[in-house]
Parts: C-alpha cells; structure tokens; sequence
C-alpha cells in the first residue's frame, strides 16, 4: 500500500475539498492517506464522508498555515506549517509522495528543503501537461523557478523529454523553445543563449515555437521560464472559461441552436474534458529528489481525487527513480 501525504489544509476551498478529493482517489486505488493539517478541522470533514471507517487514513497535526497571500520565504521558519510537515514526513520515509494545492512558493520551498535536489539540477520545475490538437505536451517550467539562467532552461528540457517519455509514453519528445519567434535571434539574451545550448545537447530541439504554437502539437515539450510559463497557463485557463460561457451563451439563444447542442453534446462533453485542468490533477515537481505533485489552487474535488491518483500512480511505478537516473546520465546536463 502506498502512502500519500496530503496538505489538507492547502487550497482556497480548505479542507472539506481536499479530504472528499483524496478519499475518493483512495476508495479506488490501494492507497492510505496521511492528512497533515490541524486535527479539528480534519475530523469535522472525516465526519462528512459516509465510508471514511473503510479507508486508510490517518491525521497529523499541523497547527500552522502558509497562506496563499503570504510570502513563500515564511515557509522556511513555519516548521509547524502543514506543507513543511507533509513534506518532512516523504523526507523520513514515512510517505511516498507528497500532494499540495495550497501556497505554490511554499510548496517548492519545502519540498527543496526536504528533498534536495537530484543531482546535476540547480532548479526545480513544475511540469503541466497541457493539451494539444495532436495530444498533450508537457510546460515547463510553469511556475516553480521565476528567474532562470540558460543553463536552467536545458536542464528543464532534458527533465521534460525524460517526463514526457516516462509518464506520457513518447519515444522521441521534440522540445520546443517558447520564444516571439521561430529564428533563433528573436527574444532576448536567455531565450537566444539557451537557444545555442539547446542546439547542441541531445535533446530532440526543433527550436523556437511562438505563443501561437503551444497548443497545435508541434512541440511534445515546451521549455520557458515559469514566470512566462505561469502566465502562459492561467491566461490558458481564463481563454477556457471564458470560451465555454460564450459558447452556453450562444446554445442557449435560439431554438435550432439547442437542438443542435442536443445532438451534439457528446462531443461537447469530450471537448470539456480535454481542456478542464481538473482531468491533469496536478503538476510534478521536477528536479527535487522526492515525488511531489503540485495542484491549482482552486483544485476541486475531482481535481485532487486525480493529483492524488497521480502521485500513487508515479510511487508505485517507480517514477521518480527513472526520471534521476535518465537527468543524472544526460550529457545536456553539462553546463
């Protein structure tokens, strides 16, 4: 059985949601839970689940917070902090895997602290994996390392290709570079340096994809600093929403335009499955060395049941062994 740890109290929905998404990830796989966060409101949500007596689960009492508004840099003196706890208890060898969608700063944070890195990588990354017209492609890095050095870039791309290959099943992963052009002069000094770097590594580089690219599938990996690659994903997410209200809002205006939304709602249903977040679950931390999966902040239910799913199903495959011996041996690593 496997042991999950989760940041219960991370998230902007609390605890309620956390625990309902990761017992239900746990009613189907051999799982147990370590729910780290501040025991009564814990057990007030236990409460609420009708078959909570025939999971695994036990508390661990955090009795402090990193806020979501708060600075990441506090996690380093909030050793009572739920995100540090469950992050120490993967470090003892008391869990396989650690789960959080709570403070994104702090969560890298902690899970440096307590992991270390593997070695041969200076930063961490956080892998999204995005849609595409061709599939899903994996972002990195979206959001765990702001300020990247060239050298940060081709260390994301070989752990990308390695992610991609692993996790996604691609045998070849063809890296892209996001830029604000396909020539290698265009952007500014990281994107042109790494350029050159990336060139003459061993990753399969096709060179600098545009904004317009990310989506098409032209690119199995997609390397950019996580400021750009955070914005990158939130605009994405808000493009979403705001196209799935305007296309209710049309269903919805005349008559023909519901019977056609009727016979065509099976499509719509699948159309809104490839591109809700919700379905990815969360994105691993890449670069630590120890198995994190990172969440949305407004994780639903069903979006934690599918990161905590994740992490089990990345502890019991072995993943994150495969991923530090593939990063060790790349010669791309090389500085």
């Amino acid at each position: 059985m496997v042991r999950i740890a989760v940041d219960a109290m991370g998230g902007d929905h609390g605890p309620s949601v956390i625990v309902n998404g990761a017992l239900a990830a746990a009613r189907h796989l051999d799982i147990e839970l370590v729910l780290v966060g501040q025991t009564k409101a814990l057990e007030d949500a236990l409460s609420r689940e009708l078959d909570r007596s025939s999971i695994r689960v036990d508390i661990v009492d955090a009795p402090d917070v990193v806020g979501m508004h708060e600075s990441p840099a506090l996690t380093r003196r909030r050793a009572g902090s739920s995100i540090r706890m469950a992050a120490d208890l993967v470090a003892r060898g008391e869990a396989a895997a650690l789960f959080s969608a709570g403070h994104t700063g702090a969560t890298v944070i902690a899970a440096h602290a307590a992991f270390g890195m593997i070695r041969g990588v200076d930063r961490p990354a956080l892998a999204a994996v995005i849609p595409t017209r061709q599939g899903t492609a994996v972002l990195l890095d979206s959001g765990a390392t702001v300020e990247c050095r060239p050298s940060h870039l081709v260390q994301f791309a070989v752990m990308g290709s390695v992610y991609a290959r692993v996790a996604l099943g691609i045998a070849a992963p063809r890296v892209g570079l996001l830029s604000i052009g396909e020539e290698e002069s265009k952007g500014n000094d990281l994107t042109r340096e790494t350029h050159r770097l990336l060139k003459t590594s061993n990753v399969n580089f096709i060179g600098n994809i545009e904004g317009r690219e990310i989506y098409s599938g032209s690119a199995d990996v997609i390397v950019c600093d996580g400021f750009t690659g955070n914005v990158v994903l939130k605009t994405s997410e808000g493009l979403v929403e705001v196209v799935e209200t305007l296309l209710g809002d049309e269903l919805q205006g005349t008559f023909s335009s519901q019977v056609g939304y009727l016979l065509s709602r099976r499509a719509f249903r699948r159309f809104r499955r490839r591109v809700d977040y919700s379905e990815y679950g969360g994105a691993p931390l890449l670069g630590v060395a120890g198995l994190a999966i990172v969440g949305h902040g407004r994780s639903s239910a069903k979006a934690v049941r599918n990161a905590v799913a994740t992490a089990y199903r990345f502890a019991s495959t072995d993943f994150l062994r495969r991923v530090e011996h593939e990063v060790v041996s790349a010669e791309s690593l090389s500085k």
